[in-house]
């Protein structure tokens, strides 16, 4: 954890654009909370396809126009390299200086997977077309993607992603903090010293969680999915277990060096705020 100690503690929020007025709206209630906790900046996903890119830079250009930065989503898949260079260049000419650069998921329904198939190749796409103008954030994976063939794959395919350009990094979610040590670990073995953020998944439904940690690899530990499932339709102590169980999760991880948190906060302030209220931030 030595080349995480180093880094200054960064805090982040991340949202997904809204589809309805009233997503608008209550998005809009949620940053405007969030953003009493001063945090470096909020990201906003961006769906492939052409799906929600327009929502994207809308929820970004709104959050920056109330004096926050605000760091949009861009995935390579499915587009072409000239798709990309637009959208590029249209963030660029916003002024937006924050980028975060994935892979992204195939959407249904098309064969294409696009021009670029990989994030690394992204962010070499972004320096060549932009240079240094962008921050770049990527992804990695502590408990490793879901498609990884290999402990050693996971991180080759991480290291590209740096050697590319990047910056930064933020994790997908995790429970077992020992996943993230570890992946450090592996990481400064490998070289790579720049910071890798937690992502951090608070807990609010546990149905939903279980969907999401099937689709993307992160694990729920037996103990804790148990005890989860214990609760049945009991929304209160779901709540209550899982405020405390992640609270005790950031605590460790900041303790131990970690260069900030990243909450995935699907759009809720509650859980974060209170998340962020309990670790005295």
């Amino acid at each position: 954890m030595e080349s995480q100690k180093k880094h200054p503690r960064t805090f982040s929020f991340e949202f997904f654009p809204p589809k309805t007025p009233e997503g608008k709206e209550k998005l809009r209630a949620t940053w405007k909370q969030l953003g009493q906790l001063k945090p470096k900046f909020f990201s906003c996903t961006f769906g492939a396809g052409g799906s929600t890119r327009e929502g994207t830079l809308e929820t970004v250009l709104e959050i920056r126009a109330a004096g926050y930065e605000a760091a949009p989503h861009l995935s390579c898949i499915a587009s072409s390299r000239a798709e990309l260079r637009l959208q590029i260049e249209k963030y660029r000419s916003h002024g937006i200086r924050h980028l975060v650069a994935l892979r992204g998921d195939l959407p249904s329904g098309l064969a294409s997977s696009g021009e670029l198939r990989y994030a690394n190749e992204l962010v070499a796409f972004i320096r060549e077309t932009t240079g240094d103008w962008f921050h770049i954030e990527v992804a990695c994976y502590p408990e490793y993607h879901p498609q990884t063939r290999s402990a050693a794959d996971e991180i080759r395919n991480f290291k590209r992603k740096v050697d590319a350009g990047a910056n930064s990094a933020i994790t997908q979610y995790f429970y077992n903090a020992d996943a993230y040590y570890r992946f450090v670990d592996e990481c400064e073995a490998a070289g790579i010293s720049m910071p890798i953020v937690p992502g951090i998944m608070p807990i609010g439904n546990f149905a939903q969680l279980a969907r999401f940690s099937d689709a993307c690899g992160a694990e729920i530990p037996r103990w804790l999915r148990i005890k989860l499932e214990s609760y049945r339709d009991d929304a209160a102590s779901i709540r209550s277990c899982g405020l405390d169980v992640v609270t005790r999760l950031c605590d460790d991880l900041l303790s131990a060096g970690a260069p900030g948190l990243h909450f995935y906060t699907l759009n809720q302030a509650g859980l974060t705020s209170t998340i962020w209220q309990r670790l005295g931030l």
